[in-house]
């Protein structure tokens, strides 16, 4: 076997499944509506169909083998690409917002605010936490410091997007409990990002959920989405145009990372990765960005959720 894995594909209304090579070169791909497969590398042309065959039955017929022409005109990508979709307009009555104060400002949060608040209010003093580390004990609490310093990794690199025309927040409170570590709005559309650190371990991600050192599963990426459904609704009310929003995992401090072939759902990065937002555009004008930031910034949009 060849390590042959098979990605879906949608783009310009055609609906495909490529066989691809772990480097993302296609060798084959079958259109689901019409059941017909294109051998492209035909080394590989009887693994291909019987892989296909698992996914769409035994009805498979074997087109002709493209020119170079044609597979110039029609690549496949490695991974499935979404497009762009420009915000609608909303016709219906928008909620308003008092004028923002500096107490509701959330754009004055630190990496890490929602960790903080919570070390804040319950955690251990300072005197305390010095006490524990110079005896060289563990303490309930050293996975949310973990956390904090994974948070402010990311905050690190999230910076680095603002030149490029790109807003973040920080611990942007959530009315039903919890926070969200980090909010992105930029030309290239909102992006909910969820922060998690799992010092030199090895993670899997799946379509909804998630294995450490191939320990249980954690529900990390059906929580991401619901997430991210949550900022759209909240975003939705106040601004004057459906305002799209992905929802991102990104992993600090880890030794190794692998998606599954189907997971497209969300955006799965380490933290050095999260620069690839950057280039993204097409999806918010400078206008609309400032306006969705203008939003999300103020406490009280989320609080009323």
């Amino acid at each position: 076997m060849s390590d042959l894995t098979v990605n879906p594909w949608k783009r310009h209304g055609r609906d495909r499944l490529y066989v691809n090579l772990p480097d993302g070169t296609a060798v084959a791909w079958a259109d689901r509506a019409t059941l017909t497969v294109t051998i492209k590398v035909q080394k590989y042309r009887d693994e291909a169909l019987a892989l296909l065959r698992l996914h769409l039955g035994d009805g498979l017929t074997v087109g002709s083998t493209p020119s170079l022409r044609v597979e110039a005109s029609a690549p496949a990508p490695s991974l499935p690409q979404r497009e762009p979709t420009p915000p609608r307009r909303r016709p219906e009555r928008l909620a308003s917002l008092p004028p923002l104060s500096p107490s509701e400002d959330l754009a004055r949060n630190r990496p890490g605010a929602g960790i903080l608040r919570l070390l804040a209010a319950q955690g251990e003093t300072t005197a305390q936490r010095w006490k524990t580390k110079l005896l060289g004990q563990s303490s309930e609490w050293d996975s949310w410091y973990t956390g904090l310093a994974g948070e402010r990794r990311v905050g690190r690199e999230l910076k680095r997007l603002s030149p490029l025309g790109w807003r973040t927040l920080h611990g942007v409170e959530k009315s039903n409990g919890g926070d969200i570590d980090h909010l992105v709005i930029g030309p290239g559309g909102v992006f909910s990002i969820n922060t998690k650190t799992h010092k030199g371990a090895s993670v899997w991600v799946g379509d909804t959920m998630a294995k450490v050192n191939g320990g249980p599963p954690h529900p990390y990426a059906v929580a991401s989405k619901a997430e991210a459904d949550y900022v759209r609704k909240v975003l939705g009310r106040y601004c004057g145009f459906d305002v799209p929003v992905e929802p991102v995992l990104v992993f600090v401090g880890i030794a190794s990372l692998q998606r599954a072939a189907t997971q497209y759902t969300v955006r799965i990065y380490q933290e050095r990765e999260v620069s690839a937002l950057g280039p993204l555009t097409g999806v918010l004008s400078p206008e609309q960005v400032e306006s969705v930031y203008d939003v999300a910034r103020h406490r009280r949009a989320w609080l009323r959720a």
